[in-house]
């Protein structure tokens, strides 16, 4: 009977009490607020920011839209809802939204969204419940104003703006149909979320496909692009099965840390999906293993190493 109480203690802690695998973002004010929610969550949260950030949106927007999110669908991409409702916006068919198979692909929705968020005059001044319910027009106008603290932690670590505040477990669901791991998968992923600002980086930015560091510096050289100094971190040698994504031509030094920062929580809330294992950025590293990989200081990293996103993954 101990050995039974011991061996179940311990599977709790590992799954952090109820065998479901987890995400965590936390305020960057180290003042002690979160938001926990599951992987298939987190996943579609990096999507509808991703989404909002290739368009050059602010991140009163990526708010907005997340906030709306939750409140109509918890962040799930359900087959289901009010009358002909859909998806992760709960956006209706008969009422022009798309097809039902549009609205259900997270980047239409998002984008669907963002549409019809910029032509609400003024949006980023109003108040978030009002400036959603103009896209939205609910029957509970005031319905996502309670959302607006999760959303607002959610938009700063997606966005990158909040360094380090993301983690994930990287278990993946039993409830979600995960896809193809591998480094090509990544690729594809982020070029879905991202669109063609991604596709045109890995083709002549120097972004790398399976391997890391030092090769990739060789092949952004021989391309002649801006982004061939990669960073000194010791952990960058060449590895299989990881991606790696030059940011040094992002902007000024907030601009490229913010942009590292947006793209590395992106692949830890991708994580289940995609068989993410590692990512490092800025001397930093999160690592599936145990109860929820932390962010933590990467053994003999740099902390001013911000050229460049890693993404290693279990294939």
């Amino acid at each position: 009977m101990l050995v039974a109480l011991g061996a179940y203690l311990t599977m709790q802690y590992l799954t952090g009490g109820n065998g479901t695998p987890r995400c965590v973002v936390v305020s960057g004010a180290d003042d002690e607020v979160s938001y926990e929610f599951t992987p298939e969550q987190a996943a579609n949260a990096a999507t509808i920011s991703a989404v909002g950030t290739s368009r050059d949106l602010p991140e009163r927007a990526v708010t907005i839209a997340l906030a709306t999110a939750i409140q109509e669908s918890a962040l799930r991409n359900i087959s289901h809802g009010d009358r002909d409702s859909l998806g992760l916006f709960q956006q209706r068919p008969s009422q022009g939204w798309g097809t039902e198979e549009q609205i259900q692909d997270p980047v239409y929705a998002a984008g669907e969204f963002y549409d019809h968020l910029v032509k609400v005059d003024d949006y980023e001044a109003l108040p978030l419940t009002v400036a959603a319910q103009r896209v939205q027009r609910s029957g509970y106008p005031d319905a996502y104003a309670k959302h607006e603290p999760d959303a607002t932690l959610l938009a700063a670590a997606l966005t990158g703006r909040a360094a380090a505040t993301l983690t994930c477990e990287g278990r993946q669901e039993a409830s979600t149909t995960a896809y193809a791991g591998g480094p090509e998968a990544v690729r594809s992923a982020l070029a879905r979320d991202f669109g063609d600002e991604m596709d045109e980086i890995f083709d002549t930015a120097g972004a790398v496909v399976g391997s890391s560091g030092s090769e990739g510096s060789s092949k952004a050289a021989a391309s002649g692009s801006p982004q061939a100094q990669t960073s000194p971190d010791p952990a960058a040698s060449p590895v299989a099965g990881a991606v790696t994504i030059p940011v040094s031509d992002a902007g000024g030094a907030d601009e490229v840390r913010r942009r590292g920062w947006e793209l590395a929580h992106w692949a830890v809330a991708n994580s289940s999906r995609l068989g993410v294992q590692r990512v490092s950025y800025a001397g930093r590293e999160w690592v599936a293993e145990g109860r929820a990989g932390a962010w933590r200081q990467a053994e003999g990293a740099a902390a001013d190493s911000t050229a460049e996103v890693r993404i290693v993954t279990g294939q």
